[in-house]
Formats: structure tokens, C-alpha cells, sequence
């Protein structure tokens, strides 16, 4: 499912073709969210896992250019992307999951047998049952905000892989009918390297003051429209540098829009619409099951401890 196997990871919990035939054999069944994006009320595509926009547009877009580098070419354009340090302005615009009880930061990992998709998928029943989806989809409020952004990350899971063990949400949740939206501020680039670097341990990576997270069903992206009053000095110099400042990753000049990472594949619409459909798909899975031994190590350490 992709060079990083995210959504293996995130619904099974491991990366083994036998694990999955066994459930494919048993008939285990895992429902899973999927955001659909639009662009001038026109569908685009399916988004199962990532959504990303900046870093991770980026790094896919500069990655394209180089497949005769192998998997390799993911690191080498990391580091391109990283050096380079763009950032994108642009207004945000989203509903927040009022129907879900959990929230991006609350720990609480998506594992088998799951309360808060079991509830919200109950709850959204109720919801459309007595408004309507689309009654309802007019009343709720939706919150705007402006700014620069180093990254902006759409996840209806985890998107854990063997880089990252805990994914770009830890606690994004598989069939609650949300989204995960993670918003990186503009920053210095040691800040973003702390950030990154948080994906690889166990430390909260949103505990910092450039980084927000939402829980949404829905969200609209704008990016901020070129200036119309620019001197024709201006345009030249852009037009004649623009080549070398894509070359060289070290300039650090504004670069106007970036590309939609979807999955894995390139959204060269910058503006787009995107709604997160409650249990669209079902998978041959039956979710991260918890390690009894592990839970059972920890409660006698608790014990000990006590004790």
C-alpha cells in the first residue's frame, strides 16, 4: 500500500503479507474513513491517508523528477525540502468534528473494537437522521484562519510506518468520521527540525507554539493570489531567477503555491474543498490489536512501584 505502507500499518498494525491473508481467510472486517477533495465544486480524488500541503507537497513533487534514484530519492528530496524551508501563505477554513468525543490530543489510540468511532459513528447517525446532512452541514460554524505555513496535514489515521511508529497523529482515529488537520506555522528551521524529529520518538510533536491541531470533517484550503501590482522589473527578475531558486535549495524566497501530496500522488490545484465520509470503505482487517503482555509487564511495574 505504498513505499511507507502507512495504511498497513495504521489498520493492522504490521507490515506481513501472512497477517493479512490470515484476515482476509477469517473475513475480519475494519471500517475507515475517506476524505473526498473537490476543487470548484468538482471532485478531484480519494484521500484514504494523507493529505499534505508544503513539506510533504514538496517532497513528493521534487521526488517525481528523480524514480531512477529508487526509495532513496525520498530522503535526498527530504533534505532538499528541508534546506530549501518555504513557506505558503493561505486561509484555512474548517468545520470542527463536534460529533466525536475524542480529540487529537487526547492519547487515546485507535485500537480494535474502537469506542469513539463506534460513538461517533453513532452519533452522525443521529445528527443526519434528525437534521440532514445537508441542513446540518449549513448550520455548523465554520472557523477561519490566516497565516504562513511551513506544512498543512490532513490525516484520517495515524499514518504510522516503521519511521515514524506513532504517525503524524497519534491519535487520529480510523472510522470516527474526522480528519486530523495539522497546521505548521512559519518557523526557523531548528524549531522545524525539532518537529520533525518528534515523529521519530515518543514526545508530543504538537507541543509547540507553531503547531496546531483540529479535529475536522471538513476543510477548504485558499492560497494567497500573486500580487496584480508588481512592477514589470519584478516579473522580470522572477521569471529570470525563478529556475535557479528551484535549482538551489538554500534561497530561502517565498514560492507562491505549493502541490497537494494526496496519498502519495500529486494535486497541482492549489485551492481545494475536502469532506471526510464516515466508514466509506471497509478494509480485510481488524484494526492494532493491544499487546496483552505488554499491558500486563506494565500493570506489575505499577504494582511494584506501589508497592
Amino acid at each position: 500500500s505504498g513505499s511507507t505502507d502507512c495504511i498497513c500499518y495504521s489498520t493492522v498494525g504490521i507490515s506481513d503479507p501472512v497477517t493479512s491473508a490470515l484476515h482476509i481467510i477469517v473475513g475480519d472486517c475494519q471500517p475507515l474513513d475517506v476524505s473526498s477533495v473537490h476543487h470548484n465544486n468538482t471532485f478531484l480524488k480519494y484521500s484514504a491517508s494523507l493529505l499534505g500541503y508544503g513539506f510533504y507537497g514538496d517532497i513528493l513533487k521534487d521526488s517525481e523528477k528523480k524514480r531512477w534514484m529508487g526509495p532513496m530519492r525520498y530522503d535526498y528530496s527530504g533534505f532538499k525540502t528541508f534546506l530549501s524551508h518555504h513557506y505558503y501563505e493561505g486561509t484555512i477554513s474548517f468545520q470542527p468534528a463536534k460529533h466525536t468525543p475524542g480529540s487529537p490530543r487526547d492519547k487515546d489510540s485507535c485500537r480494535t473494537g474502537c469506542y469513539i468511532c463506534k460513538k461517533s459513528e453513532q452519533q452522525l447517525a443521529k445528527q443526519h437522521k434528525e437534521c440532514g446532512l445537508k441542513h446540518e452541514e449549513d448550520e455548523e460554524e465554520w472557523k477561519v484562519i490566516k497565516g504562513k505555513f511551513l506544512a498543512i496535514n490532513a490525516v484520517n489515521m495515524s499514518c504510522a510506518c516503521p519511521r515514524s511508529p506513532k504517525g503524524l497523529s497519534p491519535a487520529a482515529h480510523l472510522a470516527d468520521g474526522s480528519a486530523d488537520l495539522i497546521l505548521v506555522r512559519k518557523c526557523s528551521r531548528f524549531d522545524f527540525l525539532r518537529y520533525l524529529v518528534r515523529h521519530t520518538n515518543q514526545d508530543d510533536q504538537f507541543d509547540f507554539s507553531f503547531v496546531d491541531v483540529y479535529r475536522v470533517k471538513s476543510f477548504q484550503f485558499t492560497s494567497k493570489p500573486s500580487e496584480d501590482n508588481e512592477s514589470n522589473v519584478t516579473d522580470i527578475g522572477k521569471k529570470r531567477f525563478g529556475q535557479f531558486c528551484r535549482d538551489h535549495p538554500v534561497c530561502c524566497c517565498n514560492i507562491a503555491n505549493s502541490t497537494w501530496n494526496c496519498d502519495g500522488e500529486t494535486l497541482d490545484s492549489s485551492a481545494i474543498e475536502v469532506r471526510v465520509h464516515c466508514q466509506l470503505m471497509k478494509l480485510f482487517a481488524r484494526g492494532i490489536e493491544e499487546n496483552c503482555k505488554d499491558e500486563a509487564a506494565y500493570s506489575q511495574n505499577s504494582v511494584e512501584q506501589l508497592l
